[in-house]
């Protein structure tokens, strides 16, 4: 049986995503036709902040939320909008970008994650200790 590693399936995803720079998200912050979608768990969350504004989707149940069809639907996936994904450093943003790209929805994702947002002086909320 042959075997695929996490490398090789973000490369994959990345392929068919759109990828944006920080300076591009940052220029979508605040736009009404975007959501900012954090897919880092609440524990990342609470230690590093966040983006202004972003929508907390943990990575384990976004398809979940995304399909109008499931019991944990969440409405933000049925709006007609662009949707930034984000995690920290960029590989379960890609992931989930092709996966909700796949579900119907306008995606891309921030190349570097939440820490090259960090890195480049974008606003981050504070964290919860």
């Amino acid at each position: 049986m042959s075997k695929i590693g996490y490398k090789a399936l973000v490369e994959a995803a990345e392929a068919r995503i759109r990828t944006i720079s920080v300076e591009e998200a940052i220029d979508k912050l605040g736009s009404g036709d975007v959501v900012f979608v954090d897919l880092r768990d609440v524990r990342e969350l609470k230690r590093e902040g966040g983006i202004p504004g972003a929508f907390h989707c943990p990575r384990g149940l976004l398809e979940f939320w995304i399909d109008p069809e499931s019991p944990y639907h969440h409405a933000v996936f049925a709006e007609p909008k662009e949707f930034v994904f984000f995690c920290n450093l960029g590989w379960r943003s890609a992931l989930a970008a092709d996966i909700a790209q796949q579900m119907g929805l306008e995606t891309c994702h921030i190349d570097g994650g939440f820490k090259a947002w960090k890195a480049f002086g974008g606003e981050v909320t504070q964290g919860k200790k």
